[in-house]
């Protein structure tokens, strides 16, 4: 069982971003940024309290989703060695992607399915604190799972096998190195919020002065959008090299992190 090192493991990334940053941000602005702000010019603004209309607009967030994901496993391909191209690590993630959905769907289905049933059941008797207490051990049950398989991504980039496969391999590697994992998780989710409010209230002011109220549809609306959508995008490929680097600690790998400075 192999102890996992968060240290080392960011003293990685440190590495992997100094070296092959501008190819990494290739990949995040072509497969994130860009389905990102396609997403949010497309989706309805919901109205307090309600979920906004069904409509074309949810075809559109299923696609970028999924451009988002092939994203991630690009870059996690990239940052996990040997050696290939960038266009190689995006073909070799709209492989894997639906692989990676897969896993993602029969870990957390099962679990949907219990959190509507405990809200219908809860309807319909009126044990608010019953249910109340099963939601929290629900809640538990899915911050555990979260942790344990927030390398999943990882292995299945990495490793050419099945969802289920993963889900075993994925099981195995982290096993006695849940508290590392979610000491990580807690540390990372704190550091990303903190970015995010501090570039979007300043984005929100400059824009506010330079161009106005952000209405829909308008410039400083999408501009934005745009600024955001890069920050989303450097905090995510942080994450997502981070990630990559833990899998090779925990999966046993000597191999370094490396892509070909042209990037060709």
């Amino acid at each position: 069982m192999a102890k996992l090192s968060i240290s080392k493991a960011w003293d990685e990334t440190r590495e992997v971003l100094r070296r092959d940053g501008k190819l990494l941000a290739t990949v995040a602005l072509a497969l994130i940024v860009l389905p990102g702000v396609v997403q949010n010019m497309v989706a309805p603004t919901p109205v307090a309290g309600q979920l906004p209309e069904a409509g074309p607009w949810m075809i559109v967030l299923l696609v970028t989703l999924l451009i988002g994901l092939i994203g991630q496993l690009a870059l996690v391909r990239l940052a996990t060695g040997p050696q290939t191209t960038v266009g190689e690590a995006i073909t070799h993630g709209a492989r894997r992607v639906l692989v990676y959905v897969a896993v993602a769907v029969i870990v957390l289905v099962p679990l949907a399915f219990a959190i509507v049933a405990l809200m219908l059941w809860s309807k319909k008797t009126g044990e608010a604190p019953g249910a109340a207490l099963a939601m929290l051990v629900l809640l538990g049950l899915f911050i555990y799972l979260f942790v344990r398989f927030i390398i999943s991504m990882a292995v299945t980039s990495a490793e050419p096998i099945g969802p289920i496969a993963v889900i075993q391999r994925t099981w195995s590697i982290t096993r006695g190195n849940w508290w590392r994992l979610f000491g990580f998780v807690v540390l990372y989710i704190v550091a990303a919020l903190l970015v995010m409010v501090a570039i979007g209230t300043m984005i929100g002011i400059i824009v506010g002065i330079v161009l106005g109220p952000a209405e829909p549809m308008s410039v400083a609306a999408l501009l934005i959008t745009l600024v955001t959508q890069i920050a989303v995008s450097a905090v995510t490929v942080v994450f997502v090299v981070m990630i990559a680097r833990m899998y090779l600690q925990l999966a046993h790998h000597g191999a370094e992190a490396s892509v070909p400075s042209s990037g060709t």
